[in-house]
């Protein structure tokens, strides 16, 4: 494409196409049509090489709803392996792909999805482009996942995985959502099976660790063992995705926004909201994207203190999860991680859905501590405290 210089203009700019700006646009659409939206995506689609999965419990029957026509696949329950205790759990799982958030995108702005857009620079009202086109609009709201910051503690969810066939039916009737009797490298590691048909699968190694670099060749090599364990033979590795999630340990949430820039919208990872321990974003996502589309005033001042309100005060009713989280990559040696979710998974039903929920309530916060302590209470009273991993990370 030649550069050139000119000028468009919008009511509402996303810059990112990723989950959360997706779902900002699906909303604004739907509930103010006569906006102009425009999404900027670097890459060749919305949402680039995903797999968004939620329980049917992390979200309202009514967000549930609107996210109906986005589900590919729906399990009525899912199974969790530990090495000394299996579990079966009736909670519905669902999931929803990049492709399919692409063309629900593409079918309500059509040519306002500009893909292969490379954005050199964001403002409150304007968007530059690198090959010199701009964009002038009330709103704009950076989506572009999450940024660097010294202001949070992170721990890191890290994930390979790969969408096979199978040369025979591979058995599954529901997803396999944590199986750790894998052995345990890099931190707590676990793989995850999707069925998503009788020869189909998407099979992920994830991994819990203290370091964020994701080693791909290793982690193929690894899926490709467990499958042969399970029995299955791959006839085709048919797509791959990879991703590096942040776990949040302790941080200044007022200090993160503060080094944001002035009344330019976050939301998404870049706002900081996912499930602290889980690291699953979409339930925030979803709920973002109605606040938003349901503002009086659609403008960068007014969604940037939307976004912000929202992120705060989700980052100080989950301080428990960060607790945990501490518990889980401070006091407890990398390779025996697996035993806190061991004993985790051991609890009530009703108790694990408000856990992937993060809707605790304060017996719940007792009843997940009372008993054996899965860590060492030594080495568990130096991680009470926020500052205390702050500290350690500034040393």
């Amino acid at each position: 494409m030649a550069p050139t210089s000119s000028t468009s203009r919008a009511d509402v700019v996303l810059v990112g196409g990723g989950l959360a700006n997706g779902l900002i646009a699906l909303r604004l659409k739907a509930l103010r049509p006569d906006l102009k939206v425009i999404v900027l995506e670097r890459d060749k689609r919305i949402g680039g090489e995903h797999t968004w999965c939620h329980f049917e419990t992390d979200v309202s029957p009514a967000i549930g709803g609107w996210l109906k026509p986005l589900i590919v696949h729906r399990w009525s329950g899912y199974e969790v392996r530990f090495p000394t205790h299996r579990r079966v759990l009736e909670t519905p799982y669902l999931a929803i792909t990049s492709q399919r958030l692409h063309e629900a995108v593409m079918a309500v702005l059509g040519a306002d999805v500009w893909l292969g857009a490379t954005v050199s620079e964001v403002s409150p009202h304007q968007v530059a482009l690198a090959d010199g086109r701009r964009i002038t609009a009330a709103a704009v709201i950076d989506g572009r996942g999450p940024r660097r910051s010294r202001s949070l503690v992170l721990g890191w969810q890290k994930f390979l995985g790969q969408g096979v066939r199978l040369t025979e039916p591979h058995g599954l009737t529901r997803p396999i959502v944590m199986d750790a009797t894998v052995s345990q490298l890099d931190g707590y590691r676990f793989l995850y099976a999707l069925p998503l048909d009788a020869t189909r699968l998407l099979i992920e190694d994830t991994r819990y660790s203290d370091g964020s670099d994701l080693d791909h060749a290793d982690l193929r090599t690894a899926i490709a063992a467990y499958a042969s364990q399970q029995g299955w033979t791959i006839a085709k590795v048919e797509r791959e995705e990879h991703g590096v999630l942040p776990i949040a340990l302790a941080g200044d949430i007022d200090a993160y926004w503060r080094e944001a820039r002035a009344q330019v919208a976050e939301v998404g990872l870049r706002a900081a909201l996912f499930q602290p321990t889980t690291g699953y974003s979409l339930p925030d996502a979803a709920r973002l994207a109605d606040q938003i589309a349901a503002l009086p005033h659609i403008t960068s001042a007014h969604v940037r203190a939307c976004a912000e309100a929202h992120s705060k005060a989700a980052w100080r009713k989950r301080r428990y999860f960060r607790l945990l989280n501490r518990m889980l990559f401070k006091a407890c040696e990398p390779d025996q991680r697996y035993k806190v979710l061991e004993r985790f998974y051991r609890l009530r039903a009703p108790l694990i859905q408000r856990f992937y929920a993060a809707r605790l309530t304060l017996w719940d916060k007792a009843r997940i501590l009372i008993g054996k302590p899965p860590v060492p209470i030594s080495l568990a009273v130096g991680y009470l405290t926020e500052k205390s991993v702050t500290q350690d990370k500034t040393a």
